[in-house]
């Protein structure tokens, strides 16, 4: 007997689909030339949304320690991410005071690529990590990390050891957790009392809006409104306080949040208007009614049929195309569209850790950056669109020869 889904929050039964994207590979499993010739375990892809608290969201169909124990994503290789993270650690510092005697707390501190800035401060700074080999990275670099899932048992842990951040940051980790309830209860304590959490993450509103199916894929538990997000956080004692709505991702939301009990003490915990016009924005995009996320499916369909005849139509004019990245949201795309290397040559990626591999599904051999001078394809389809700016800047010798970028989403177009 089937066990009826339910929400990992509320606990209601999950009964809605937002998007089908059929079955695939987890996103991040990139294979070896000797894998590509072995059977791939494919999972379905089906998100569903919860129409009593509206969280958006997928069924825990692999655990964390398999997805996430080796990790092939290291932060340290997009630029612009990393200009982000030393933007947003000067602006924590400046707006919290943030000094030699605090104590700064990174969940999902991948390779240091943030508290880095910190560390360069002389702030006193902690990574939880649980990828060991993405963690050894930020070690080396002189921060100190524990190779840990998060939870309220490692935060009562730490607590027991006198160590509680004065800030507590995660940036995309909350998509991550399928324990939502014991990761949030686990951030209240570790929290000191007057303590500020923040926290980065692709904003639902803004997938839904600009067609983002392709961020969707099994890494990813949920995917949060302002709206309900601020309701999980309460339940839990945590006030939001004040929210940023930011480029990165496609469009994500970095919330400010504290001990329930601290916001009517100090005038830094002053809930700020931009709250209240946030809500009231999801509000007017009909984000608690159901006919908004119906809707979705939809869209999802039609941009599928649009890049594949797009892709179809230049390979059957004899032009080439490669690919640019090896994020997992490209993963999601090419296989949910059924894309491979009959339509992709190849793809490019800066980090070492992925050249020499293929992606999962696809099996689209992964290159370094170097191959696209050499082969001079027509085509780059840019499989991390959210960082178009600093692609199409990197490669614009490619116009040399007449080559253009293809952007997948939201909807196909052609940058020359």
């Amino acid at each position: 007997m089937t066990t009826p889904l339910v929400c990992r929050f509320c606990h209601a039964p999950l009964q809605e689909t937002l998007v089908d994207l059929g079955a695939t590979p987890l996103a991040n499993n990139y294979l070896s030339a000797e894998q590509v010739r072995q059977p791939e375990l494919f999972l379905p892809l089906c998100c569903y949304v919860c129409t009593e608290c509206w969280l958006v969201q997928l069924p825990p169909l692999e655990t964390p320690e398999h997805i996430f124990s080796d990790y092939a994503y290291f932060s340290s290789y997009s630029d612009s991410w990393l200009e982000h993270a030393r933007r947003l650690c000067q602006s924590l510092t400046e707006r919290f005071q943030i000094n030699a005697n605090h104590l700064v707390v990174e969940i999902a501190s991948n390779d240091g690529y943030l508290l880095r800035n910190f560390v360069a401060a002389a702030v006193p700074v902690l990574g939880i990590e649980p990828a060991a080999n993405v963690a050894l990275v930020a070690e080396q670099r002189g921060i100190p990390s524990l190779t840990r899932f998060f939870g309220s048992q490692l935060a009562r842990e730490l607590v027991q050891q006198g160590r509680q951040a004065d800030l507590l940051i995660g940036n995309n980790v909350l998509a991550h957790v399928p324990d939502l309830n014991d990761f949030i209860a686990g951030m209240r304590l570790l929290l000191k009392a007057t303590g500020v959490l923040v926290m980065e993450f692709p904003h639902l509103l803004q997938l839904m809006q600009h067609n983002q199916f392709d961020t969707i894929y099994h890494e990813h538990f949920s995917y949060f409104s302002f709206t309900t997000v601020r309701r999980i956080f309460a339940h839990h004692g945590l006030t939001l306080f004040d929210v940023e709505q930011i480029p990165t991702h496609g469009g994500s939301l970095r919330i400010y949040a504290c001990h329930t009990s601290q916001v009517e003490r100090s005038p830094v915990y002053a809930v700020t208007e931009r709250t209240t016009l946030l809500l009231q924005q999801e509000h007017d995009a009909a984000l608690t009614e159901l006919s908004a996320y119906q809707q979705f499916g939809q869209r999802v369909i039609r941009s599928k049929h649009q890049l594949l005849r797009t892709l179809i139509d230049i390979k059957a004019s004899g032009r080439r195309i490669v690919g640019y990245g090896a994020p997992a949201k490209g993963n999601t795309l090419l296989n949910y569209c059924g894309i491979g290397s009959d339509l992709i040559d190849y793809t490019v990626d800066r980090s070492p850790h992925k050249q020499g591999l293929f992606l999962p599904g696809s099996h689209i051999a992964i290159v370094a950056p170097e191959r696209i001078a050499v082969t001079q394809p027509d085509f780059v389809l840019l499989l991390p669109w959210n960082l178009q700016e600093e692609i199409v800047s990197q490669l614009a010798f490619i116009r040399q020869w007449g080559g253009q970028f293809i952007i997948p989403v939201p909807t196909v177009t052609f940058v020359p």
